[in-house]
């Protein structure tokens, strides 16, 4: 086994696109999927504007058996894994009985089947359902589901630190692969389109109560609000770089080369957060210096005092406006697990295509930042990402992708 994970298949659903290629499409021209929430009624509510996944229609794509047992993250969980394996041809019926295994993370996803279920057994509220059976059933019915109908015999497991999940979940599989699994579909595909859902976002105390879409989520900006959340995710066909090539695997999009996850200190203690350690120790584990880091995508919390903490990590790592950063996530909401997968997607096509795609709807960063946010799409020689995500409870995680081409920053950047 060689050291490498390559990416050789995603399925991406998204508030931007259903499929890789339509995502990728609206999210280069800029084109926001934020907007008033309509899978229930939030007029009660502070806020009320989510990223929304548009058009998917379930019984277009799963078998009707399926619909009654899961909920509509299940559902577009399974439909990834089917696109992803697809993408990546593979046909998991001609696999080894151990041949793949699979790593999701989970967050936010399990509200809706939670309070489905104990509202159809007991007749109860929300406020009679623990977060922790939501979230048992969540793992049972979606990485279940998704083992079940591909016959994925190998490791398997989720992975819970809210935001931070999508890129955990890809730097476990990666460890799968460095143990000898040849193949690991692993990502996050999450959200909280339901009314519990929505009371734990708004506890929180960082959710948008801006009305128009165009103003609700502009991190890094003068007058950040707050975050908008939204649902939908990205899977990966993880392979081994020589197991790939064996079974004839077509040009993949490009590999993860290195991973890092820490933990911040407990509020009060007078410790800095961790993110910086994060960024490093990924670019360590990539054996990266930063000057050949080609752009970052954030994770752009949205509110004044957590985007001065990341603009600092930026800041001292690659200097003042040292490398081009972007959120693409500004036109999806926040998407718990699947954000930083969806990010980890979004990089990729970025580094294939050569483009850096825009972070809208900030009008006025913050110089102090020090940030070179892009904020209309820029080209660019692209070939080396970094993708940074935060979790609520103080967890922070780094992934370096790389393409499939150069390897190191072009010459031209600096």
């Amino acid at each position: 086994m060689s050291a490498d994970a390559v990416v050789t298949g995603m399925g991406v659903l998204a508030p931007t696109g259903l499929g890789h290629a339509e995502h990728w499409t609206n999210t280069l021209r800029g084109a926001s999927a934020i907007g008033p929430v309509t899978r229930f009624d939030a007029e009660s509510y502070p806020s009320r504007l989510a990223g929304e996944v548009a058009g998917f229609v379930p019984e277009d794509h799963l078998p009707s058996r399926l619909l009654p047992q899961t909920d509509d993250m299940t559902r577009m969980a399974l439909v990834a894994s089917d696109w992803a394996l697809a993408d990546a041809g593979v046909d998991p019926a001609r696999l080894p009985e151990f041949g793949a295994g699979i790593v999701t993370a989970a967050s936010a996803g399990g509200f809706e089947f939670g309070q489905r279920e104990l509202q159809k057994l007991w007749g109860s509220g929300p406020e009679h359902v623990s977060a922790y059976q939501s979230f048992a059933w969540f793992y049972a019915v979606n990485t279940g589901q998704i083992s079940i109908r591909h016959g994925l015999r190998g490791p398997a497991g989720v992975l819970v630190t809210e935001q931070a999940g999508g890129l955990d979940a890809l730097g476990q599989a990666r460890r799968q692969l460095r143990r000898g699994q040849p193949m690991v579909l692993a990502g996050a595909v999450d959200g909280s389109p339901c009314p519990w859902g929505w009371v734990a976002h708004v506890s929180t105390d960082r959710m948008s109560e801006e009305s128009d879409p165009a103003r609700a989520y502009r991190p890094f900006d003068a007058e950040a609000g707050g975050y908008v959340p939204g649902q939908g995710g990205a899977l990966f066909v993880l392979e081994d770089e020589e197991s790939a090539r064996d079974r004839g695997a077509g040009r993949p999009y490009g590999r993860l080369a290195g991973y890092a996850a820490t933990f911040d200190p407990p509020p009060g203690s007078g410790r800095p957060p961790n993110l910086l350690r994060a960024a490093r120790a990924a670019l360590d584990d990539a054996e990266l210096r930063p000057e050949e880091v080609d752009v970052v995508f954030a994770d752009a919390a949205g509110t004044l005092e957590e985007d001065a903490v990341e603009a600092e990590a930026l800041r001292v790592l690659f200097g003042p406006h040292g490398v081009p950063v972007t959120a693409p996530k500004t036109m999806t909401g926040r998407l718990s697990a699947g954000g930083p997968a969806l990010d980890v997607a979004t990089a990729l096509l970025a580094l294939r295509e050569g483009v850096i795609p825009p972070t809208v709807n900030v009008a006025r960063p913050l110089p102090a930042y020090a940030v070179d946010l892009v904020t209309t799409a820029r080209r660019a020689p692209l070939a080396t990402a970094l993708i940074l995500a935060r979790g609520r409870g103080g967890f922070n995680s780094a992934l370096v992708v790389k393409g499939p081409r150069r390897s190191g920053r072009a010459a031209s950047h600096k």
